[in-house]
């Protein structure tokens, strides 16, 4: 019984850090993310995208903060009238506050170099 606890009490103990670091790294991105759209970022995306899939894992959580605009129209993989109109032709897509448009995937350190904001 005494091992199980004790088990128990390591397994918990090795959570709990895990829970920590992960919540750690969310906050630190989540004002990377808050940054860039105080900077007038956008990313333009589809939800059947796999590079969009991609960029959002980058993020995490923290991608709630980023502007994202879906191109995508549910159920098909139709391009909405509104990117087509912008000019969006390939996913994702950021756009900067200069209109400099970037295609890809693209790094966190890319995005703070091109927006102004320090990543964690």
């Amino acid at each position: 019984m005494r091992s199980i606890v004790i088990a128990l009490v390591i397994v918990a103990v090795f959570a709990g850090a895990y829970y920590l670091g992960l919540r750690k790294r969310a906050s630190r991105l989540n004002a990377f993310a808050r940054c860039l759209a105080s900077k007038q970022v956008k990313m333009y995306g589809a939800y059947w995208c796999p590079h969009c899939a991609d960029q959002k894992e980058v993020f995490g959580r923290s991608f709630e903060y980023v502007p994202y605009i879906e191109c995508g129209i549910q159920g098909s993989r139709e391009e909405s009238a509104g990117c087509i109109q912008v000019g969006v032709k390939h996913f994702p897509t950021w756009q900067f506050a200069d209109g400099e448009r970037r295609e890809g995937t693209l790094s966190l350190q890319l995005l703070s170099e091109k927006a102004g904001c320090s990543l964690p």
